[in-house]
């Protein structure tokens, strides 16, 4: 079978490309916009499916350099830190800590189902956490450190397990998502109005419709500048504790955003959300392209029913529990559908499913406060002590 290597700015351009077609799908097919399936998702799936079937067939396999999709990741996160106001946190102090318990029980939760399935099926219930919050709410990140860890432990087969796990959840947290958020903005009939009035308070340039080159360039120093020095923060830190390769860049992002608000000093927030919007949609194209659904398929019938029964309590949880307890708002739908993408996958996810929606239905500052800030930061905390606790219970 031949193999094609592509380069990081080779596998960029077919990102971009993957982009590109599930834009065009989006345009054409009602129902993905109408339950807001992000355009990265759409075009990398489709990508995916071809893929899998040309070298199911043994005709081409396509490997890709992904250096370039961690860049982007780092852009995205660096600019949510620079959302980071303390003046925002103090409006959504209570919800953020209400969707961290949220996403805590969720961690267990998912742990319970993954390890009592595993005993079920005459498997180590150790095995059953790579398919439990170690690549849901962890994602590819955790699972590329936890699932060795159980290797090591004498848990057979736990890192391919752990990443196959991340990458189905990849999809399916975007999937069920939008859907559920946009059955409850209709059922309810849920409006973004009153959210969006405060959305100015957080957008300090006046919007003119014309393009400011200066403060493009300058939203881009900011950013530059933030994930440069957020490189040292994330040595630190790791010194302490595993964090995500990303937090560093977040936290100095956070930094310089609350340095200048004290100061009364203005920072180009439009233009670096922009930036990292982009950096975030060319990311999920990156990784939309890297995803091995053969491992999927490869996986034992024990695993895929665990799988499905993840998707099955997210759906569930999300559906009937997270919307109600964070006051079955319009801010409140946006954030379940955040929670379904991070609870599945990664943040990047939660970030995408919340972008489709307020695409089509309006503003949800709120949102893009509180589930970044726990899905980015607090969730790692909660999620690998939880974890060591489950380790050293089902040892």
């Amino acid at each position: 079978m031949k193999t094609i290597e592509l380069d990081m700015y080779q596998a960029t351009a077919v990102a971009a490309l993957v982009l590109l077609l599930g834009r065009i799908l989006v345009a054409k097919i009602s129902i993905l916009r109408r339950y807001c399936i992000p355009a990265p998702v759409v075009g990398g799936f489709l990508y995916a499916i071809v893929h899998t079937i040309v070298r199911g067939m043994g005709i081409l396999e396509i490997s890709c350099d992904m250096t370039l999709k961690n860049v982007f990741m780092v852009a995205f996160f660096c600019s949510v830190g620079f959302t980071a106001s303390f003046r925002m946190l103090k409006k959504g102090g209570v919800q953020t800590v209400v969707f961290l318990a949220l996403s805590a029980v969720m961690v267990i939760l998912q742990n319970v189902l993954g390890a009592g399935l595993a005993s079920v099926f005459g498997l180590d219930p150790r095995l059953g956490l790579a398919t439990g919050s170690i690549p849901m709410v962890g994602g590819h990140g955790t699972a590329g450190s936890f699932g060795p860890l159980l290797e090591e432990l004498g848990v057979a087969n736990a890192s391919v397990v752990a990443i196959a796990s991340a990458t189905y959840g990849l999809v399916a947290g975007c999937v069920i998502g939008g859907p559920i958020a946009t059955a409850k903005i209709r059922k309810y009939k849920l409006s973004a109005v009153a959210e969006a009035a405060t959305k100015t308070e957080t957008v300090e340039t006046d919007e003119t419709g014309a393009i400011d080159s200066a403060r493009i360039l300058d939203g881009l120093l900011y950013l530059i500048v933030a994930i440069g020095a957020g490189t040292i923060v994330s040595m630190f830190l790791g010194k302490f504790m595993t964090f995500p390769f990303y937090i560093g860049a977040m936290l100095v992002g956070a930094i310089i955003r609350n340095i200048m608000d004290v100061q009364n000093k203005e920072i180009p927030m439009e233009e670096i959300s922009t930036l990292g919007g982009a950096s975030l949609s060319v990311f999920l194209g990156l990784a939309m392209i890297d995803m091995k659904l053969w491992q999927l398929a490869e996986l034992a019938v024990p695993m895929v029913v665990m799988l499905l029964a993840q998707t099955v309590l997210m759906f569930f949880y999300a559906n009937f529990v997270v919307f109600n307890v964070l006051g079955k708002s319009y801010d409140a739908a946006v954030m379940t559908s955040g929670f379904c993408g991070f609870g599945m996958g990664a943040t990047p996810n939660a970030m995408a499913n919340m972008q489709a929606i307020t695409g089509v239905y309006g503003p949800a500052p709120t949102a893009f406060m509180v589930v970044p800030l726990v899905g980015s930061l607090f969730i790692d905390f909660v999620n690998a002590t939880i974890l060591t606790g489950f380790i050293s219970f089902l040892g």
